[in-house]
């Protein structure tokens, strides 16, 4: 199936569809001095879906902040914050703008164009519907779940510090997992 003919899920409908900050999570994983992993958040403020006729029709659009990075440490919180890491004194948000959205056999790829860090890169999130429902306010709502993994050094996030016994402190390779709410307007 071409994306041009690729039809939408069922029970998404036309329109715009407003992220839902409230009931959105981005979520990060990296592993840590290579034997753990440090898992944390950072708050979606605003994003839209603006659905189409088809797939080839639809776009997604979102903005993050970075300085609500929070991991439960306000230490390590601190320092992602600092020059060493996100910078978020010169950058301000990140940014997530779709390019194409292809069906993969029962999800979904979102192809698009992610940037972290004042650097843009190509990005594919992995991305399953999981369908529409009408709250008790009356609002209908769509859910969608999707990850991508990246590497931290592509967006210019190099900083490490060497370990004793061999190896780094913080993995290049970092995993999104997103789990975002939608209202229709």
């Amino acid at each position: 199936m071409s994306t041009a003919t690729a039809t939408l899920p069922a029970g998404l409908t036309t329109g715009t569809w407003a992220i839902d900050a409230s009931h959105t999570e981005a979520a990060f994983t990296v592993r840590h001095a290579g034997i753990s992993k440090v898992r944390g958040a950072v708050a979606v403020t605003e994003g839209t879906v603006t659905v189409g006729e088809d797939l080839a029709s639809t776009s997604v659009s979102v903005t993050l902040d970075p300085a609500t990075v929070s991991t439960g440490d306000a230490n390590r919180d601190g320092h992602l914050k600092s020059g060493d890491f996100f910078d978020v004194e010169k950058f301000g948000q990140w940014t997530f703008v779709s390019t194409e959205i292809r069906p993969a056999g029962t999800s979904y790829v979102i192809a698009g164009d992610l940037t972290i860090h004042g650097v843009t890169q190509p990005v594919e999130l992995e991305t399953e519907f999981n369908g529409t429902a009408v709250d008790p306010f009356g609002n209908t709502r769509a859910g969608f779940e999707a990850t991508a993994t990246i590497s931290r050094k592509d967006f210019g996030l190099t900083w490490n510090a060497a370990l004793e016994a061999g190896g780094v402190l913080v993995s290049d390779k970092v995993v999104i997992a997103l789990d975002v709410s939608t209202i229709k307007a």
